[in-house]
């Protein structure tokens, strides 16, 4: 057992705390039975990020199963779909891949551009797929779920919520357990190209197995995690924290927590996503993006620091030129003046 997960069993109060520090939803669920071991504004109305590929791959899954498609067919680069920017694979319009790599790169690489390649392979374009991941939806029970985008990427409308991203996920590894190791891969290749998990719980984590993350500015940095110990499985909804560290450790807590509480303390509670009491204050969709700690989404402090180094930086250079200037017209032959330490190793990172 490792320090932290130690330190989770030692400290109860820790635990605690960090699974209410934030505000943002968060809910806890065995993946077998539906029974809720923890729920915090699981009806509040959010932004799912990359967590949309959860219902882009249910959706994939089922075609497969039908026979629209084949892991073996090979799926093509629209220009659709290579207009779609980061995370992505980034193949050039014209190449492909087969289904099963792309199912793999969209779990594995959260990659944007394949979302798009397999809606348009299922249903022609990426508009008529989201037409179907909204009719699963709805199938699922996922009633407070609208996508817009096979993606994920910013959409005004498109909106989920903690309960109905944990329907989703015991769909799918009820419905698709033959993909269950897809959910698991912490890193996969498309030739020389190697691409790793942005869910830091599947290297760090006793037991996790999945499942995805997602992050935008206005969602804040969201995560469906799940571990299997001694053949209980269980997974953790978490979503709008502030950061990828944040994320991994509200998660893993939640995992921990209700690993350590799990026998005759449960034997009393009934309570399922299905039949947990639905929010009569439930947030509507908002934005976290000012709470958000990504240098892109605002200007925060870390930027603002990063601009005032430039500006000393700019400002030595300035005075070492001033002052060899000044010299120039004195008359003297001035010796090469040495650039600051700062200078060098700016120099050194553009390098």
């Amino acid at each position: 057992m490792c320090t932290f997960q130690k330190l989770l069993i030692a400290v109860p109060v820790l635990l605690a705390s960090l699974v209410r520090a934030h505000a943002g939803p968060a809910l806890l669920f065995d993946a077998e039975s539906g029974k809720v071991l923890y729920a915090e504004d699981v009806d509040d109305s959010w932004y799912p990020a990359s967590l949309t590929k959860i219902m882009t791959a249910y959706v994939a899954f089922e075609a497969v199963k039908t026979g629209k498609l084949k892991l073996d067919q090979k799926i093509v680069v629209s220009e659709a779909a290579f207009l779609q920017p980061p995370s992505k694979v980034g193949l050039g319009v014209g190449h492909d891949l087969t289904v099963e790599i792309a199912l793999q790169a969209l779990i594995v690489k959260s990659a944007n551009d394949v979302a798009v390649m397999l809606g348009e392979a299922i249903s022609g374009s990426e508009a008529a797929f989201v037409e179907k991941m909204n009719e699963t939806a709805q199938r699922l029970g996922m009633t407070r779920s609208k996508f817009v985008t096979a993606n994920g990427l910013p959409a005004p409308d498109q909106a989920s919520t903690a309960r109905d991203l944990a329907k989703l996920t015991r769909a799918v590894i009820r419905d698709f357990p033959e993909y269950a190791r897809y959910w698991a891969m912490a890193e996969m290749r498309i030739g020389k190209i190697r691409l790793q998990t942005h869910n830091a719980l599947l290297k760090t984590f006793e037991g996790a197995d999945g499942f995805k993350t997602g992050f935008t500015c206005d969602s804040g940095y969201n995560v469906v995690a799940s571990a299997t110990r001694d053949g209980r499985r269980l997974v953790a909804v978490v979503l709008g924290e502030p950061d990828g560290s944040s994320r991994a450790i509200r998660a893993a807590s939640l995992l921990e927590h209700g690993f350590q509480t799990q026998g005759w303390k449960q034997l009393f509670n009934t309570t399922t996503i299905d039949t947990l009491e639905v929010s009569k204050d439930a947030k509507p969709l908002a934005s976290i993006r000012t709470s958000v700690a990504a240098w892109s989404c605002n200007d925060h402090p870390r930027r603002t620091r990063t601009a005032k180094k430039i500006g000393d930086l700019k400002a030595k250079v300035a005075a070492v030129k001033a002052k060899a200037k000044a010299a120039q017209e004195a008359g003297a032959a001035p010796a090469a003046p040495a650039a600051p330490a700062a200078v060098k190793q700016q120099a050194a990172k553009n390098n």
